[in-house]
């Protein structure tokens, strides 16, 4: 008998369905096997047994993984089918094992009350391989069949085929499936090589086309060498099939054998990067499999949330801002208009010229020398280029220093000093009190970055009203990291608002209107700025965003770092028609280690094989950071004709670095 608070806990199919179709990304769990291993249950017994003899230690994990974060759990019966049970002695427990099997994760949902999707884990047979006869097939078929009878008998219409190798096996499964219950929701996943190939050498892209075909609603891969081998594959995936939802669950990394024990080493900081990473990638579906514990699902959490936060929620074409700073032939601002009272005129902003020095300049060259984008022509001097550098604070107290470093940059000619906020999650000085150190000492301005990850709403808008107060009026707004696991395991995210919508308060801000929709009297002059990636795996996606982005009311693009310029023309192609202006992003490259770092371990980042080939010629020392320097110069020559300036991230201190980056601009020499 099921208890009421079990009925209301465990979500539908209907509902995981509509999730699925809304693009926001759903948190799977972890490994089950391994820690059940962790916890002294023997190896030489099925793991599936453990709903039998262990009941306690299989509820107690699903329980840590609900925790932690997922919202799908995983029966515990992989391997619960008669050719594998046979091997342990215990084929006439098939049915019993997997209808426990569910038993259990309900009562995990019930107990833990967190609201998840129960999926019904089948694996393979450990029979699907080489030719398969007639009476083979057949055979495998009624092991399937068998199982899903059992698991359909409590009530299971979402279906988790995983770690399967051969395509002829799975076809299999999924025919089985569809022939119990046309209906149900189908998660088909597989297993690769090395070589990112299954056995046979079937491609990601071919895989996944293939199990769509066959009827999967989901396709995916599982297990693998790791978090960097499951998102190559998973992006492959993606890019084949999309929009059909991808959903990735890779080992802890390899496991590494110590005093007998196989044990994961892959951190969970580096589990939630690579989490991180493959959402952006356009991966609708994160968990994990071998070795991923309730701590890599906290970290692989914090980048779910991040990247639910960022998906919109309607489809809205773009408005580009022009020279005065309106948007559009409405009357109130994208983000927030849906709280407007409309028998209330909202304030006309304030130009966007007379809101900042800097949006001045900007909008200044973006209008003379580039005619609001429709024309290309190169600086002639200083007053035709905008330079920002990227100087955040230390960490500790201390502000002088990096106040000096801001006052010879800026004699050295550049305008503007970008400062970010709690970079890489980790727990630095607040921005604007730098910034306001910068400003009020050097008479600079200062562009802040805004997270939306640490503060709640209200805290958010208190700390943009003191922005204002203190003259912090050029406010770049991003999403965020998610938090780093480390020093401060506890630490969580809060994200109650993504970019798109902060951008929308910060608009109404500027129109004399608070989120609720009411008129406060007086208005706000923030220059609004946005981030870009022009190299995202999912380009289009990041187009689409970031005409949401403008459309909320963004009025400057500062793009991510990029070194290739095939992939910024394109993107700046595809922003000409939008009208507004574009700061290009350079990060000077210090060494080839620290090329293959930003291209292999940083979301959003990909520097081509020749720039790396490039650096590691160049060897180490001074002479890769003139190497790093010369091919950011190579794409300030070919570029400056197309974009209002640049924004420079100097690396592990390297601040002369920027200065001799720019001194091939009129009036920047430092000769």
């Amino acid at each position: 008998k099921i208890r009421k608070t079990s009925a209301m806990t465990v979500r539908t199919k209907e509902d995981f369905l509509t999730s699925l179709q809304s693009g926001k990304p759903i948190m799977f769990d972890g490994a089950m096997g391994s820690a059940l291993y962790e916890r002294g249950y023997v190896i030489n017994r099925a793991f599936d047994e453990a709903n039998l003899t262990s009941p306690e230690s299989v509820v107690a994990i699903h329980k840590s993984h609900l925790l932690a974060g997922a919202e799908v759990i995983e029966t515990n019966t992989f391997s619960a089918n008669k050719f594998l049970l046979t091997k342990y002695g215990i084929r006439d427990k098939v049915f019993e094992v997997n209808k426990v099997g569910v038993q259990l994760a309900k009562r995990a949902i019930e107990e833990s009350q967190r609201g998840a999707w129960i999926a019904g884990s089948i694996g393979p047979t450990g029979e699907g391989f080489g030719v398969l006869t007639e009476d083979k097939a057949n055979d495998i078929s009624l092991a399937f069949r068998e199982q899903i009878e059992a698991l359909t008998s409590e009530g299971i219409t979402i279906f988790l085929l995983e770690t399967f190798r051969h395509l002829q096996e799975i076809k299999i499964a999924i025919d089985e499936v569809r022939r119990a219950n046309s209906n149900a929701c189908l998660i088909a996943q597989m297993s690769f090589t090395e070589q990112l190939t299954l056995e046979d050498g079937t491609q990601p892209a071919t895989v996944a086309s293939l199990l769509e075909s066959w009827g999967a609603n989901v396709v995916g891969v599982n297990c693998g060498l790791g978090p960097s081998h499951v998102y190559q594959i998973a992006v492959s995936m993606v890019q084949a099939v999309s929009p059909t939802p991808v959903l990735a669950c890779p080992n802890a990394g390899y496991p590494s054998s110590v005093d007998n024990r196989s044990i994961y080493m892959s951190t969970p900081e580096y589990f939630g990067l690579y989490a991180k990473r493959m959402l952006k990638s356009g991966v609708t579906c994160i968990g994990g499999c071998c070795g991923v514990t309730e701590q890599h699902l906290k970290c692989a959490n914090n980048a779910v949330r991040m990247q639910r936060s960022r998906v919109a929620t309607s489809p809205l074409k773009s408005k580009p801002p022009s020279a005065d700073g309106t948007i559009g032939s409405s009357g109130s601002p994208p983000g927030v208009s849906s709280g407007i009272n409309a028998s209330l005129p909202t304030l006309p902003l304030v130009p966007i010229q007379e809101r900042s020095k800097l949006a001045e300049k900007i909008y200044r060259i973006f209008s003379n020398r580039l005619d609001s984008g429709k024309a290309r022509a190169k600086p002639k001097d200083r007053t035709e280029f905008v330079v920002s550098v990227e100087v955040n604070p230390a960490q500790g107290l201390d502000v002088l220093k990096r106040v000096e470093i801001a006052r010879t940059l800026i004699n050295s000619g550049v305008d503007v000093i970008n400062i970010a906020d709690g970079p890489r999650a980790s727990v630095r000085m607040n921005n604007a009190a730098l910034g306001l150190k910068i400003q009020e000492g050097i008479g600079c301005e200062v562009i802040l970055h805004v997270c939306c990850r640490d503060r709640n709403l209200l805290g958010l808008q208190s700390d943009l009203l003191g922005y204002h107060v203190l003259g912090l009026h050029n406010l770049v707004v991003i999403t965020g990291d998610p938090p780093k696991m480390g020093d401060y395991p506890k630490a969580t995210a809060v994200f109650d608002m993504n970019s798109t919508e902060l951008l929308g308060l910060l608009n109404g801000f500027n129109r004399g209107v608070d989120p609720a929709g009411k008129m406060v009297g007086e208005q706000t002059k923030f220059f609004l700025i946005t981030g870009a990636e022009p190299g995202a795996v999912d380009y289009d996606k990041e187009i689409k965003k970031l005409k949401l982005k403008i459309r909320a009311g963004a009025e400057l693009i500062m793009t991510q770092p990029v070194y290739d310029p095939e992939v910024l023309s394109r993107f700046l192609d595809d922003v000409e028609p939008l009208g507004i202006p574009v700061l290009m992003g350079l990060c000077p490259l210090v060494s080839h280690r620290n090329a293959e770092f930003l291209h292999n371990e940083v979301p959003g980042m990909s520097v081509p094989a020749n720039i790396r080939e490039r650096m590691k010629r160049a060897g180490t020392g001074a002479n890769a950071q003139r190497e790093g320097i010369q091919i950011a110069r190579e794409m300030v020559e070919q570029f400056m004709d197309r974009v209002v300036g640049v924004y420079i991230m100097p690396q592990l201190g390297k601040y002369d670095s920027a200065v001799k980056v720019i001194d091939l601009i009129p009036g920047y020499s430092t000769a």
